[in-house]
């Protein structure tokens, strides 16, 4: 599946594309959130999941420029030049 395939996804899709064919990677607290990384085919997929309201707020590909990264790389390798 492509990633503007994935992204014309409902929000339950993805979770189900996730959940069957995804790989979870690692979890962050990310100020009122906590985010999910996945591992979808060869991209890095985000599930911003709010825990106060209890609900899934985003589900994005991973943007590697973001200042987030850095949460991550203190935990796993993630190559930042693709």
């Amino acid at each position: 599946m492509s990633r503007e395939d994935f992204k014309k996804l409902t929000l339950q899709s993805k979770i189900q594309k996730l959940y069957l064919d995804g790989t979870f990677v690692v979890a962050i607290r990310y100020y009122t959130h906590k985010v999910n990384l996945y591992l979808l085919g060869n991209d890095y997929v985000e599930v911003f999941y709010n825990h106060k309201q209890d609900r899934i707020d985003k589900i994005d590909f991973l943007n590697r420029e973001h200042t987030r990264m850095k949460f991550y790389l203190d935990q796993i390798h993630i190559n930042v030049e693709c």
